[in-house]
């Protein structure tokens, strides 16, 4: 009888000690995962970043080159260097910072509609190149905005789902914020087929 209970005690300190090394395995590996996805988070930023910066370095080129052809758009100029210094501002949260580059995203609309009114603008060699940079690091904001936004949904799941949400919380992962489209993005664009113009 002896025998049969120290047996009976020894598979019970085996399935313990399973457990335990279960759950540190679980544990290990959900706290390892949580750090990949933060990790990608921040890097999501960082691409995001890059192009930002590309942007804020390229648009004094671009004002400068408009200047020279039209002198009496000074407002206009000065709006475009007000907005640019507004993205760099290091106190701005994401959001914030997203929210400054579509404000300069309107305001190098203004600026390219500048070209009509000066013939000679348009033709300028500079002006174009410039115009074909900005274009192209629009275009990788998009992008990276994108992934950003589909990085920081994966991460926020993971943080919300069993068993990772214990881990979670006990080692201060915390939500993100997401990027928000701004609402005139939102708008369905409406299109007259009378007129050809859409708005």
């Amino acid at each position: 009888m002896g025998t049969g209970l120290g047996i009976g005690i020894g598979i019970f300190i085996i399935v313990i000690i399973g457990g335990i090394a279960l759950l540190v395995i679980t544990w290990f590996t959900s706290y390892n995962r949580l750090v990949k996805y933060r990790n990608w988070v921040e890097e999501a930023w960082a691409q995001i970043d890059v192009q930002l910066k590309r942007r804020y370095d390229l648009i004094p080129n671009l004002v400068e080159t408009v200047k020279g052809y039209a002198q009496h758009e000074q407002e206009t100029l000065t709006q475009v260097i007000e907005a640019r210094n507004q993205m760099n501002n290091p106190d701005n949260s994401r959001n914030e910072q997203m929210a400054a580059n579509n404000q300069v995203e309107s305001m190098m609309g203004r600026l390219f509609a500048l070209r009509e009114a000066y013939p000679d603008l348009k033709a300028n060699q500079n002006f174009q190149q410039l115009q074909e940079e900005l274009t192209s690091t629009e275009n990788k904001i998009a992008y990276s905005r994108q992934l950003y936004n589909s990085t920081v949904m994966e991460y926020n799941t993971k943080i919300q789902s069993i068993p990772t949400n214990i881990v979670a919380g006990l080692h201060n992962f915390i939500q993100q914020e997401m990027l928000e489209t701004p609402a005139e993005q939102r708008e369905n664009v409406k299109v007259d087929f009378n007129t050809g113009d859409r708005s």
